[in-house]
C-alpha cells in the first residue's frame, strides 16, 4: 500500500517534530541526571528531580513511538532483519504481569521493534481491560495474548484510536508481513 503525498508530508512533518524534539529533551533529562547523581539536593527537590528524568524518559519513548510510526506511514521504514526466537519476543516485556508459555520458532525479523509491540499490545490490554494480569501463549509463529477483555479489543486491534504503543505495535507488525486480530476474547498475532 502505498502512501498519498499529503501523508507522506504528513509523516514528514511529524519525523522532523520528532528530531527537533530530542535535542531539548536530551538536555532537560541530561540536567536531571546530573543533579541526581550530585546527590546534593534536599528530599523534596531530589524527589521532584527523578519525576523529572522519569518524565523525559518517558517522553523519549513517546517520541520514539511517534518517529516509527511517521517512518512507517511515509514508508521510510527499512527493518533490519535478524533471526530470533518468537518465544523470546514474546518474553521481551519486564512487566511481571505478563506471563509467558509455549514454544517458540526462529522467524526472521525485526527483534527489538517486535518485543516491545508484543509488550505495547499487553500493556495495553492490561490498561483498557482493567485487569491484573495476561499471558502469551507461544506455539511457534502464533502467538496468543489471552484474556482480552471487550474494552480492551477495539484497543488492542486498532480500530478504537486511544493507546499509541498498540497502535503503532499492530503497524509494526503488519510492515513486518505478520498481522494482528482478536478472536473472542484472545489477541492472535501471527509473525
Amino acid at each position: 500500500m502505498t502512501a498519498d503525498p499529503g501523508e507522506r508530508a504528513l509523516a514528514a512533518l511529524v519525523s522532523l517534530a520528532c528530531h527537533d524534539l530530542r535535542t531539548p529533551l536530551a538536555t532537560i533529562g541530561g540536567f536531571a541526571k546530573t543533579m541526581i547523581r550530585a546527590g546534593e539536593l534536599p528530599e523534596r527537590e531530589a524527589r521532584f528531580t527523578g519525576m523529572i528524568d522519569t518524565a523525559a524518559g518517558q517522553l523519549a519513548e513517546l517520541i520514539d513511538l511517534l518517529g516509527l510510526a511517521a517512518r512507517i506511514a511515509g514508508e521510510r521504514y527499512d527493518p533490519v532483519l535478524v533471526e530470533a526466537d518468537t518465544l523470546a519476543l514474546a518474553s521481551a516485556s519486564d512487566d511481571e504481569r505478563v506471563a509467558v508459555t509455549g514454544a517458540g520458532v526462529t522467524v526472521l525479523t525485526d527483534p527489538d521493534l517486535v518485543g516491545r509491540s508484543l509488550a505495547a499490545l499487553a500493556l495495553a490490554t492490561l490498561r483498557y481491560g482493567q485487569i491484573e494480569s495476561v499471558a502469551w501463549a507461544v506455539d511457534g509463529r502464533r502467538l496468543t495474548l489471552s484474556p482480552v477483555p471487550e474494552d480492551a479489543a477495539p484497543v488492542v486491534d486498532g480500530s478504537q484510536v486511544r493507546d499509541l504503543g498498540a497502535l503503532v505495535a499492530g503497524a509494526a507488525i503488519a510492515c513486518l508481513d505478520g498481522s494482528l486480530t482478536v478472536e473472542g476474547e484472545t489477541l492472535v498475532v501471527l509473525l
